[in-house]
Formats: structure tokens, sequence, C-alpha cells
């Protein structure tokens, strides 16, 4: 089975005061998923938005909202996430090792999205297991900056994880943040098919 391109753009680089016109206006760009960056200030220094912004947000748009919980101990919010209408919910591997099979069936049991994702300084064999499991995740984020904070500089290096996983995975959903324009094209070549940016959508990507 193949796997569709999608587009995902960053909601971290919205005007907050506004949150559900830039949601509408992605989407009307063509964006498939909008992608929430969740922080806790402790798994990175900085601090993003939570349950409550993902509730409100809801009720103004039925798009599939890809949280990606750059938290310290992401079982915390699986409750209130799913109570808030998140689509997915993709943890942190280094976060998660003692307990990555309850946060799954957790996850799951919300009607919620489970996707794994790692640091650039991560080896691509720690997610294995949790893709390789009888209840796997759904999705491997591949990380090509250092979380925690927009506008970084892309590391394409970090493009052979993407390609190891599509070799090994040919069927799984692959996302790697963040991508460049003039880049598009190369990176799809690396077989990821979700693709996220520090920057919200211009007209003239679509």
């Amino acid at each position: 089975m193949g796997v569709t391109p999608k587009i995902a753009p960053s909601m971290l680089s919205s005007d907050f005061a506004n949150l559900a016109s830039e949601a509408k206006r992605m989407l009307d760009f063509g964006a498939d998923w909008l992608h929430m960056d969740i922080m806790d200030g402790h798994f990175v220094p900085n601090l993003t938005i939570g349950a409550p912004v993902i509730e409100s947000l809801r009720k103004h748009t039925k798009a599939f909202l890809d949280c990606h919980l750059m938290v310290t101990n992401p079982i915390d919010y699986v409750e209130p996430l799913g109570k808030a209408g998140a689509s997915g919910f993709t943890f942190h591997v280094e976060v998660s090792k003692e307990n990555w099979q309850e946060l799954i069936q957790k996850i799951k049991s919300k009607a919620m999205r489970p996707g794994v994702a790692l640091k650039p300084g991560t080896l691509i064999e720690e997610v294995y297991p949790l893709v390789d499991s009888e209840n796997p995740v759904e999705m491997v984020l591949v990380m090509t900056v250092e979380p925690g904070f927009g506008g970084q500089k892309f590391m394409p290096q970090m493009m052979d994880k993407v390609r190891v996983l599509r070799k090994k995975y040919p069927s799984l959903d692959i996302e790697n943040v963040p991508i460049q324009i003039s880049d598009i094209a190369r990176k799809m070549k690396c077989q990821s098919n979700i693709h996220g940016h520090s920057c919200l959508l211009k007209k003239w990507w679509v």
C-alpha cells in the first residue's frame, strides 16, 4: 500500500490572536493537516500551547490536528488532548522508552492517531520497536532541526533517516520538519510523505 503526500503547516507561526482564521487560511491554501507544536518548557526550553488551545481551535475547524508533543511526560497529556479534539498525538521516543506500549494504547483509546518523533541526535533504530509492535505507532516524525524553536536551519543529513525508514517500512507515514520551499522537490525524492514548515503557507504554494 502506498502513502499519500501531505502538507502540514506549523501553527506555531500563526497570529495566535486570530488562530481560527489562520487555520482556515492554511486550509484554503491547500494544507492537508494543521501541525500543532506543544512544548512544556522542560523537555524543550520554549513554552507554547496545550489542550485549552486545541479545544478552542476544534470549535472552528474539522481539520486533522497533528499534535507534536515536545514534553517530558506525554502520558499526562493523552486524556486532556483527547477530550480537546486532537487528531494525532506524536510523542518523543527519548522520553518514552519505559512506557511507550502503554502510551500508544492510551492514545488509541482516546481515538487519536499515535506517532513517535526523534531528535536529530537520536538513532533511527530507536523507533523500530514502536513500528514493529503488535500495537504500533502509525507515523514517525523525523526532526530535521532541534526541537523547541521555529526558524532553525534545516539539517539535510537527517534525510538519510527518512530514506532508511522508507526502505524498511514502505507504507509508513513519515513526517519531516521543517522544509524550505526551494527544497520541496529534493525532499520528496527522499520519500517522506508528510511535510511541515515553520512558516505559514503562502498562496503561491498551491
